[in-house]
């Protein structure tokens, strides 16, 4: 699983014209799964993703987390986090989890951060979305399962 968070000041998704997902201050978070994840990673996933301290606290230092500010998150599915560009110039999505397998895990992601106490707002996966977002920093955080294994 990888995750790419941006803090951001506010964020929305749009499909054909409707806001589907809005949020004001808290991550934007775009999701990718991969056939290889399972309960578990989403667990540990949504639990290390939700908990980053990259919010600045009273001294100006990155300390505080999305439950200290009351954010949300708007979490958007994205299965080119994924791509493979080592061969060629068209990038390869084979490490990718497929329709049905991503939708489980990506729909089980949001119930782990709605579980933890967060309000989620999402896209809707496999549509054409339009983000827009105001990053706050910029900060921008790449996690990938590989990473918190052990």
């Amino acid at each position: 699983m990888r995750v790419l968070i941006q803090r951001v000041q506010h964020a929305s998704c749009t499909v054909d014209g409707t806001v589907t997902g809005a949020i004001g201050k808290g991550f934007l978070m775009f999701v990718g799964c991969s056939d290889s994840d399972d309960d578990a990673v989403i667990a540990k996933m949504a639990s290390k993703a939700s908990s980053l301290r990259i919010f600045e606290d009273a001294a100006g230092k990155m300390n505080g987390s999305l439950a200290d500010v009351q954010g949300s998150i708007l979490s958007i599915s994205q299965f080119t986090l994924y791509a493979d560009c080592r061969k060629g110039r068209r990038p390869s999505f084979t490490q990718a989890a497929g329709g049905d397998t991503a939708i489980h895990l990506y729909e089980k992601f949001n119930e782990e951060l709605r579980r933890l106490g967060f309000t989620v707002e999402t896209g809707i996966f496999g549509a054409d979305m339009k983000i827009e977002l105001l990053n706050d920093g910029p900060v921008t955080i790449w996690l990938d399962t590989a990473e918190l294994r052990g």
